[in-house]
């Protein structure tokens, strides 16, 4: 099998962080490998506390990883630490991991900055530029790039402006209130435009997360970049459309994300 390392926050609702990329992993028949870098206190309705990891466990994690079971590719998610993110930097480097997938999760569905501007600026320059593609949503995509994007033509700007911070490729996702759920990936100074269906399913706490570690197991198995985005997003298409449902408020939609590729992708 092919492993992929997850680097992110354990969600203790089990819907987003680690516990949705490890059901991801698998369900995209890969092994999971973890660093959790935070535990948190969370659900669908919102993050209540974090308790970090230190940098020198969180260092002994990766090196306990890279030594035993190199990973053939590697996301990474939440770390809301600068110190955290400069540690990550240094083991993907010293290790020389491939095929990084970096979900830079930066900004709150409500709008709030989950990361301080000091966090944010060693994340640009330390995470970005060793990232095969980096995953931003709308708020996201316009914190990277400076500008406000309100329509396509914004997001072909956005991505162009955020491939300058030295990453290989940009997947800016649409479903942030612009162009219904088409992304765009911004890859050797092209605009391909990934097309999407929008599945009215109110239960999409971890989409973020299931999408960039579908990509990073596709990856994984030796997909190019294009391939593996479109194939990770039918992937969480088929997720929503399973529309299925704790009983209780608007549980996690990653319960959905054990459905197996091959009852859609081949």
């Amino acid at each position: 099998m092919k492993v992929v390392l997850s680097i992110a926050g354990s969600d203790s609702s089990g819907g987003a962080g680690i516990q949705a990329d490890i059901k991801t992993i698998i369900a995209n028949n890969c092994f999971a490998e973890t660093a959790i870098t935070a535990l948190t206190a969370q659900n669908t309705t919102g993050v209540f506390d974090i308790l970090n990891a230190s940098p020198a466990f969180l260092n002994n994690e990766l090196d306990a990883i890279f030594t035993d079971i190199y990973p053939d590719a590697v996301k990474i998610g939440m770390v809301s630490d600068k110190e955290l993110i400069k540690a990550i930097a240094l083991k993907l480097k010293e290790y020389k991991a491939k095929n990084i997938v970096l979900d830079p999760v930066m900004v709150a569905t409500s709008g709030a900055k989950l990361l301080s501007d000091d966090a944010i600026s060693i994340l640009i320059h330390e995470l970005i530029p060793l990232a095969e593609v980096i995953t931003p949503n709308i708020p996201e995509g316009e914190v990277l790039s400076g500008i406000k994007i309100n329509k396509a033509s914004d997001m072909e700007e956005a991505a162009r402006i955020i491939s300058k911070l030295g990453c290989k490729a940009v997947l800016l996702k649409g479903g942030h209130r612009v162009n219904d759920s088409n992304d765009l990936l911004y890859v050797d100074g092209r605009c391909i435009w990934i097309k999407g269906e929008r599945i009215n399913n109110p239960n999409t706490h971890g989409t973020g997360c299931t999408l960039s570690s579908a990509i990073a197991s596709n990856l994984a198995k030796g997909y190019d970049l294009e391939t593996a985005i479109r194939r990770s997003k039918r992937y969480l298409e088929a997720c929503l459309k399973a529309m299925l449902d704790l009983g209780k408020g608007s549980g996690p939609m990653d319960h959905g994300c054990l459905i197996k590729e091959n009852n859609f992708n081949d």
